[in-house]
């Protein structure tokens, strides 16, 4: 069964997957790096993950590599913790308690919700009766006396 570590610290700029595996050794077989990085810029976000294929190397990697300075930075390695649900998302990308890489948010082009709109009066419906803005009162109550005169004179 492979292990998986967590590779953090890592310099955010262009970190080469050839250069950090170097850092754990040529010699080790089944050793996988992914580096994971911006889609949009293309650097490094900070992290990375190493897949080892048993226990033993993976214990033997933290103790060797955990610490070691790569291209300026004290890496920190750990093994990592499996996938979180979406209920337990992480906050920090960079911290070694998230071992996945959470898909941005979305933004969506709506208008915010609330009862707000261009006017910025907003409406909120509580048990009582619902109170007009206050800067329009007076014209409100006009506009209920005008309405209140012409159904009485029909």
């Amino acid at each position: 069964m492979s292990i998986r570590l967590y590779v953090g610290n890592l310099p955010r700029e262009d970190v080469e997957r050839q250069e950090l595996q170097a850092t754990f050794g040529e010699e080790i077989e089944g050793l996988s790096v992914k580096i994971m990085k911006d889609p949009k810029t293309g650097k490094c976000r900070g992290f990375a993950f190493v897949t080892v294929p048993t226990d033993e190397l993976a214990d033997r990697l933290i103790e060797k590599c955990n610490g070691q300075t790569f291209m300026d930075s004290p890496l920190k390695i750990e093994r990592a913790k499996p996938r979180s649900s979406k209920s337990e998302d992480a906050t920090d990308g960079d911290s070694a308690e998230t071992s996945t890489v959470a898909a941005p948010k979305k933004r969506s082009s709506k208008k915010p919700r609330g009862g707000q709109g261009k006017g910025g009066a907003k409406v909120v419906t509580e048990a009582g009766p619902v109170q007009p803005d206050p800067r329009w009162a007076g014209e409100l109550a006009k506009l209920k006396e005008m309405l209140a005169a012409q159904t009485t004179n029909s």
